[in-house]
């Protein structure tokens, strides 16, 4: 009797014990979530949720200010003949106005601004946005790029809330001592498509945030698959198309 009582506790006990560790595995955090909390915890972002920052890219003076969801980033700059336009994107779309008057746009030149003005602000304040709802992320393990560890994370974005480029696919990489994000490479599909691959250059701090340029490479082939690019930037076979540079940058996190 005593060993069937003794029987019943351990059993009793495991089932008991069960569902707790099943709790426990589903909050676990996913490898590839890891190194973005910790890329962005490095690059001093965390609090571009709430911040305002301007600076200016091939003579294009860009500012972006957010707060609580509520976003407007600016673009200025004086057209081929001398006239003064201003873009601003908000959560209601973009507008434009040349010499201070207000203009029409069809919607495909809306559209194809307001991407411009975006892209500009999404990649200034990489790796913040890999943590936006519509981010998926795929830990791809580690790999090697001129001799140092990097840990490999695969972007893609879900349809809702993707925006219009939500099939393009990025990779990045964080090196595996400190989470600096050195290197990214994406295939996009606007504008003919294409793949690009971009090295981090010239980091530095402002008001403790890491702000880096890059230089822009393509391949010669430019339908190879994304996951070869690293292997043609180590063997030195890509081409340098731009270079990214970002100058007079002023940045307050609230």
């Amino acid at each position: 009797m005593k060993n069937l009582i003794l029987l019943c506790l351990i059993s009793f006990t495991i089932l008991a014990c069960a569902p707790q560790q099943k709790e426990e595995s589903q909050t676990a955090i996913p490898k590839g979530q890891e190194v973005v909390n910790n890329a962005i915890e490095f690059h001093g972002m965390s609090g571009l949720g709430n911040a305002n920052f301007s600076l200016t890219f091939r003579d294009y003076k860009y500012t972006y200010t957010i707060k609580q969801g509520a976003y407007e980033y600016t673009r200025a700059f004086t057209d081929s003949i001398g006239a003064n336009v201003y873009d601003v994107l908000t959560n209601n779309g973009l507008t434009r106005t040349i010499n201070g008057d207000s203009t029409t746009l069809d919607e495909e030149k809306r559209a194809a601004y307001a991407r411009s003005v975006n892209s500009v602000i999404y990649f200034f304040r990489l790796p913040y946005g890999l943590n936006d709802d519509a981010v998926n992320k795929t830990y791809n393990g580690t790999t090697t790029i001129k001799d140092k560890t990097y840990h490999e994370v695969k972007i893609t974005f879900a349809q809702e809330g993707g925006g219009e480029d939500f099939d393009d696919v990025f990779l990045y990489w964080f090196d595996t001592e400190d989470y600096s994000m050195d290197y990214l490479a994406y295939l996009y599909h606007t504008d003919g498509g294409g793949l690009r691959f971009r090295e981090a250059i010239n980091q530095r701090r402002i008001n403790g945030a890491l702000v880096q340029d890059y230089i822009n490479y393509k391949p010669a082939d430019e339908t190879v698959p994304i996951d070869t690019l690293v292997t043609l930037y180590n063997e030195g076979n890509l081409e340098e198309l731009s270079r990214i540079i970002n100058e007079e940058v002023k940045l307050e996190l609230n």
